[in-house]
């Protein structure tokens, strides 16, 4: 039960640090530097989150993503940016709940929760990006504020459930991570489709 219950916290943080790294890593630090949660012994490595200085970098780069977020196509160049550094974040949050177990199976473990992020975040992107390709302005900047807004609520609502019923969040990381997928094929696809048709019209011109 007690390696269900690692897994379901490196996998449920990771899953959500690949939709929004820095409120993943900013919350859980709090959690833990004010006792909102206690970590059990196995998870020690996560005591790192509540370093005042890491605390400092989460919180001001999630301010900055606050608001690039919700403006169309600025959010995607974000989210381009984050290509490189979410699931990196994610596989060290996967490694420092994981710690405890064999080195072996901690960083197969940590790795996974790296490809589990980076799912996570294509399938925002692909989401954000498919969105962006609608030509009404101003639809574009309510859906943005819109998912953006449903992103952190997630977000928040994930790790509550993560710190207090692990086993669920393992489930629901898995599905979540499906999700992603199948939303990241769909959306890529109609962007790329989406592309291709602007490029024949500027041919034609």
């Amino acid at each position: 039960m007690e390696i269900i219950d690692q897994l379901g916290i490196a996998l449920g943080l990771a899953s959500l640090a690949g939709i929004n790294l820095y409120l993943t890593a900013g919350v859980a630090g709090l959690a833990i530097h004010f006792h909102w949660i206690k970590l059990d012994q196995s998870y020690q490595g996560l005591e790192i989150l509540a370093d005042p200085v890491l605390m400092g970098i989460a919180w001001t780069f999630f301010f900055i993503e606050f608001f690039a977020d919700k403006v169309p196509w600025v959010d995607s160049g974000w989210d381009a940016l984050q290509t490189f550094i979410r699931p990196v974040g994610a596989t060290l949050l996967g490694l420092a709940a994981l710690g405890t177990l064999d080195p072996s199976i901690a960083w197969a473990g940590a790795l996974f929760c790296g490809g589990a992020a980076l799912t996570t975040h294509l399938g925002k992107a692909g989401l954000r990006l498919a969105s962006n390709l609608n030509p009404e302005p101003t639809t574009n900047t309510a859906s943005s504020i819109a998912a953006s807004t449903a992103e952190d609520g997630l977000v928040l609502g994930g790790l509550a459930i993560t710190a207090f019923a692990p086993w669920l969040a393992l489930i629901l990381a898995v599905i979540l991570i499906v999700i992603s997928f199948i939303l990241a094929q769909k959306s890529f696809g109609l962007f790329r489709a989406g592309w291709q048709r602007f490029i024949s019209r500027k041919r034609e011109a």
